[in-house]
């Protein structure tokens, strides 16, 4: 069986507002200073899935910034554009359509495009093991992340680690919604949880029937768009289709509905870079624990994330703050209410005026 690998490229890294915008949402960004968090993910699997077996996902809005910044060696017929933002499941759902229609059946591995991983040796075993698993079996795999600490801004995944599913992976019993803090710190000391990563990888033919028992109403709809891929009308097809769509997760369409999903855990230096406090995986901080990409300068000034994009930025006296300047926007926030950026956000959209900031 061929395998391919699909990209998903349409989120709008709220979080990491004010760097991250509607216009240069958080996977085109460069933030590690290597590469686009997009093409890194690329990168990371290419050892493994060719990227001329790669497809990407992204929103029609999108488009032009996606062209501007993706690999060359992804073929241009193998980036699927979305007219409107349907959640995982639609996104997912219509890639391995096409791919039924150019290839038959195949291995498909999901990856979201904005994530880090320090080791890339030990992601890729854990890559093959699951491919591997996929191959042999019906089972729907995911990637869940050993925990390192009680993270509220992850979903867990809930499995039994003393009874194996083969060589490597393990029954799902529960997929479980962020938690607060005291949870979380539950979840961490039990050793019964994962981070969920939300990578997965299945056959072609078992995640469409998935659809089909699971999600019937998308499945059919998008079943009305398969006469017409890889052909002239598909765009006009898949712009009436689509809004008609459910907006609703793989997760909570699929996975958690399914008996028959399996986890393989990993430990390979994984974080989703979702909000600002994040920066720690990519940047080690310096000797008052401050992480710092611009010009700063600092009296008293501890456990802080700051970015800047050009101008000197000066702090007295502060702790556990992040400060963020962008040519337009400057975002002061302590680093416990990271998460609440996105809030931010969301008040923007409340005022027109303040649409230009999005």
């Amino acid at each position: 069986m061929e395998v391919f690998s699909l990209i998903m490229a349409g989120g709008g890294g709220t979080r990491f507002w004010p760097l991250s915008r509607h216009a240069m949402p958080k996977q085109f960004l460069n933030i590690s200073g290597n590469d686009t968090l997009i093409n890194e993910t690329i990168d990371r699997i290419s050892s493994v899935i060719s990227p001329s077996k790669t497809f990407v996902v992204t929103n029609k809005n999108q488009q032009a910034v996606l062209e501007q910044v993706l690999r060359d060696d992804i073929p241009k017929e193998n980036v699927l554009y979305e007219p409107i933002g349907r959640n995982t499941a639609a996104c997912i759902a219509y890639a391995a359509l096409v791919i039924k229609k150019r290839y038959g059946d195949g291995i498909l591995a999901v990856f979201p495009s904005d994530h880090y991983v320090t080791d890339r040796d030990g992601f890729v075993l854990v890559l093959k093991r699951c491919l591997e698993i996929a191959a042999s079996t019906d089972s729907l795999v995911t990637i869940g992340i050993q925990p390192t600490f009680p993270a509220t801004g992850y979903g867990y995944i809930r499995y039994d680690a003393s009874v194996p599913v083969g060589d490597w992976a393990y029954r799902v019993e529960e997929f479980v919604e962020k938690p607060n803090f005291e949870k979380a710190k539950a979840y961490v000391r039990s050793g019964k949880y994962l981070w969920n990563s939300g990578m997965f990888v299945w056959k072609v033919s078992v995640i469409l029937e998935n659809f089909r028992r699971f999600l019937p109403r998308l499945y059919n709809k998008l079943a009305e768009l398969e006469p017409y891929l890889d052909t002239p009308q598909e765009e006009e097809v898949l712009a009436r289709i689509y809004p008609q769509l459910p907006d609703i997760s793989i997760d909570y369409g699929i996975l958690e509905r399914s008996d028959d999903v399996v986890v393989v855990p990993g430990d390979f230096g994984w974080n989703d870079v979702g909000s600002w406090d994040a920066l720690g995986a990519i940047f080690p901080p310096d000797e008052q624990g401050n992480i710092v990409r611009g010009q700063h300068v600092g009296l008293n000034t501890r456990d802080c994330v700051i970015y800047g994009n050009g101008r000197l930025i000066a702090t007295i006296n502060v702790k556990d703050l992040i400060i963020v300047e962008t040519p337009d926007a400057l975002l002061v926030c302590p680093k416990a209410n990271a998460q609440d950026v996105k809030l931010i956000v969301e008040r923007l959209k409340e005022n027109p005026e303040w649409e230009k900031y999005l």
